[in-house]
């Protein structure tokens, strides 16, 4: 009996320690700035909606010399989305198909550009994981401004909007596996040094 009453203790004590932490992650969701801030290249993860118009919208204000669009669909021209000038800095990655790789992929180009700092967009709900992603992805040194984009399929009172607690759920799901696996794997996306 007792030991019944332990491991009810120990789930009760569980479930409290994991309802705080995921109050706290929708808390730092909803309340990360966009930051009127430059950086050398705007990075945008292009899988939901407004992220690429507001990526090119702070290109064209001159918040980045370059403007990386990453996991475009491979059928998409450059044209069909950025005309005028300043398309030559504008590239399209077109191989990444999740976060991860969008991590990778974007690396990549970003170390063969010599980029110092990245304004990174992603929506709303995915820029915790997006972040953390990056900042285990790039060498130390460069610099990454969350830039959040509001999405309508995430509602402020996400706790009285069944399809916001779902994401907001799934993210800190998706949020707290990779932090454990950073915890004991740190830096394990960063490039390995070359040394001549």
């Amino acid at each position: 009996m007792a030991l019944l009453k332990g491991l009810f203790s120990l789930m009760v004590l569980i479930l409290i320690v994991l309802s705080v932490l995921f109050v706290d992650f929708v808390y730092k969701t909803f309340s990360l700035p966009q930051r009127d801030v430059k950086a050398d290249a705007i990075v945008v993860l292009t899988g939901g909606r407004g992220r690429v118009e507001e990526g090119i919208k702070l290109y064209r204000a001159g918040q980045g010399k370059l403007l990386f669009l990453i996991g475009v669909d491979p059928l998409v021209k450059k044209h069909e989305l950025y005309q005028g000038a300043g398309a030559e800095n504008v590239y399209l990655e077109k191989t990444s198909r999740n976060t991860l790789e969008n991590a990778i992929y974007a690396r990549d180009m970003i170390m063969k550009h010599k980029v110092s700092s990245i304004k990174l967009i992603t929506s709303r709900y995915h820029m915790k994981r997006s972040t953390i992603l990056f900042r285990n992805a790039l060498p130390k040194d460069v610099a990454i401004y969350p830039h959040p984009v509001d999405s309508s399929n995430l509602k402020e009172e996400w706790w009285n909007h069944k399809g916001s607690f779902k994401l907001l759920f799934s993210e800190f799901y998706k949020y707290c596996i990779l932090r454990l696996f950073f915890l004991f794997a740190p830096g394990e996306l960063r490039p390995i040094p070359i040394t001549n």
